[in-house]
């Protein structure tokens, strides 16, 4: 297990529960802060995780199959269980597994995106590191979908706050799950294409479409900044 993988899942611990309270207290301003955590998520999916797992599969064909299992797997994945947060909510609220089973959905997202991190510091510490970076941006986001799915539905606050410990504890296992794993270069780099297709989703369709429904030209520079700051990251990676 790398020595850098507990205190970077800690951090995403951290992460998820600023996400919890932001939902709570500021409201408001939730949609800007998405913006610069959707062009982070995918900027990491375009320039780092893809090339790593194209390198380690060598095969680009198959890389991109795979890419587009893990879009399709996780869009369905997440309608199953009525989480987008974008849903009317007369519909959340007409769907029969509302409330609890939806957060503990988000919380198994959350472990997936620990189990992530684990599993690219299998690669190298670099992307590792940008594997952290997006999963740390969409844990924030996370965090705030917790909260705010369940004040939907129940406004409880203290239920809200039970399922956001839970949530925030999920990726932290994830990690120490998919650090403990040994899987061959060829495994990991087809996880890879898979954890790609994944953030490309989280990104492309849940973050940036919800940041950016009203128009605001500091929510695009926002975008842009965590776009282009993960590409110079990479750069220095490479």
């Amino acid at each position: 297990m790398s020595w850098l993988v507990l205190p970077l899942a800690g951090l995403t611990v951290v992460s998820t529960l600023a996400g919890g309270v932001v939902a709570l207290r500021l409201s408001r301003d939730l949609t800007t802060a998405i913006a610069l955590t959707g062009g982070v998520v995918v900027a990491v999916a375009l320039f780092h995780v893809l090339p790593e797992a194209v390198e380690a599969v060598d095969d680009p064909h198959r890389v991109g199959l795979l890419v587009g299992v893990g879009f399709v797997a996780f869009f369905l994945a997440e309608r199953a269980l009525v989480l987008h947060h974008r849903d009317e909510p007369e519909q959340a609220r007409a769907h029969a597994r509302v409330g609890a089973l939806g957060a503990a959905g988000l919380a198994l997202h959350s472990f997936v995106d620990g189990l992530g991190i684990g599993l690219a510091f299998g690669i190298d510490t670099a992307t590792g590191l940008l594997v952290f970076l997006a999963v740390v941006a969409h844990d924030f986001a996370d965090g705030m979908n917790t909260v705010g799915f369940v004040l939907r539905q129940s406004n409880d606050r203290r239920q809200a706050m039970q399922w956001l410990a839970v949530d925030a504890a999920a990726p932290l296992a994830g990690a120490i799950v998919g650090a403990l794993l040994t899987v061959s270069e060829e495994s990991l780099g087809q996880l890879l294409a898979v954890y790609a297709g994944f953030f490309l989703f989280m990104g492309a369709t849940d973050l940036l479409p919800h940041a950016h429904e009203h128009p605001s030209a500091r929510r695009v520079a926002l975008t842009l900044a965590g776009f282009v700051a993960i590409l110079a990251l990479s750069f220095v990676a490479n």
